[in-house]
């Protein structure tokens, strides 16, 4: 699964999904994931701040993953 799939399918299930690179921040914390809502519930909020776009997908899915809920099951 890729973030655009990703993306997509928490879009399906109601949640809003933010992925953001930049530039201008820190190498180590130049890529962004934001997580709200749908199944998650409405005071749900996850958010990696990490060195890849790669680490942040991986850590978005282990945190769904926590909460029983995957794209996987």
């Amino acid at each position: 699964m890729d973030v655009v799939e990703l993306m997509g399918w928490l879009a399906e299930r109601g949640c809003s999904v933010v992925f953001k690179a930049d530039g201008e921040r820190s190498r180590g914390k130049r890529w962004m994931v934001i997580v709200t809502g749908g199944p998650l519930g409405a005071e749900s909020f996850f958010r990696a701040d990490l060195a890849s776009a790669d680490a942040c997908l991986e850590a978005t899915l282990a945190h769904l993953e926590s909460r029983g809920f995957s794209p996987f099951v």
